[in-house]
């Protein structure tokens, strides 16, 4: 009757209520196989343990990640100060080497220029001559000597400033 009204035919309407059970049934076995997958799983995942051993396992766990999350924190702050002190360490050098005396030959005498990362630091010269060898040493703040510096010095110093610093 209510198919006279509104203008359908029963049978259209068996033959979509017969495709919805079909796409339903296929649901359900699709369902059933990831549910049989599941419990396999779980199975796996449970074989020999019981409550007890299980809690252990995952309080070990908990605490190795603790321990961990610890380590990391004091390597961070250990990283921290490395980069400070390295702030004052020599990172940076330039070496000359020449002649003082243009006919003893060898290139004996040198220039050494060490720098830290803000560019203080010294300069080392180390002159041979045929009486002996005389080392100088000139204090550098900020890429600059209150004392004159010779050509082999200012060299030295010019290599040093254009080293690259290591990154922070």
């Amino acid at each position: 009757m209510i198919s006279q009204y509104l203008g359908f035919d029963s049978d259209f309407i068996i033959i979509g209520l017969l495709a919805v059970v079909l796409i339903l049934m296929i649901l359900v076995i699709v369902n059933m196989v990831q549910m049989k997958k599941l419990k396999k799983a779980y199975k796996v995942f449970m074989s020999g343990k019981n409550g007890k051993n299980l809690e252990e396992t995952l309080i070990k766990r908990l605490n190795q990640v603790d321990n961990l999350l610890e380590a990391n924190s004091l390597n961070e702050k250990n990283i921290r100060l490395l980069f400070k002190n390295m702030k004052l360490a020599y990172q940076k050098m330039g070496l000359v080497k020449y002649d003082a005396l243009h006919e003893m030959g060898g290139k004996l005498s040198f220039s050494l220029a060490m720098l830290d990362g803000r560019n203080n630091g010294y300069i080392i010269n180390a002159m041979h001559t045929r009486e002996g060898c005389y080392t100088y040493i000139k204090e550098i703040v900020d890429g600059n000597s209150i004392i004159v510096l010779s050509e082999e010095e200012q060299e030295a110093l010019k290599m040093a400033m254009e080293a690259e610093v290591p990154a922070k």
